[in-house]
């Protein structure tokens, strides 16, 4: 049974990949994420592509979600921060096929916002998560 009831008004129409909003069942305890790179356990970002550092951005920030308990249907929110909007948007079938591997068919609140930069040298996205995770 999901955590949460999807919002999702007929006025805004259909998302695709996302839900407009996710309302936590009560009792439930949050989980704020950092924004995660696609820093390694060296601390360092590699040289790699976008939808390379996505998949890596993503594994770090649902390895966190493991370490408190959680599973990805835990997640009522992310906020994706990239570098290139044209890249994200060039890639979108691919980061499709990465999302869906992580994250199975659960789609989260979702924002995508293009930053001038990111604090890891090389990083080209950070994702930021909130998650509702079960009473303990």
């Amino acid at each position: 049974m999901s955590r949460y009831q999807i919002i999702n008004p007929d006025s805004l129409g259909v998302p695709r990949g996302w839900n407009n909003g996710l309302l936590a069942a009560t009792g439930g305890r949050l989980l704020f994420i950092a924004g995660q790179t696609a820093r390694d356990d060296s601390g360092r970002v590699a040289e790699t592509g976008f939808v390379e550092q996505f998949d890596r951005a993503l594994g770090n920030a649902l390895e966190v979600l493991r370490a408190a308990g959680g599973s990805p249907d835990d997640v009522g929110r992310f906020t994706i921060y990239v570098t290139s909007l044209d890249e994200y948007r060039g890639s979108l079938k691919p980061l499709g096929e990465v999302y869906r591997r992580r994250m199975g068919r659960h789609y989260p609140a979702m924002a995508v916002v293009e930053v001038r930069g990111l604090v890891d040298p090389g990083a080209k996205v950070e994702i930021e998560t909130t998650a509702v995770l079960g009473p303990e």
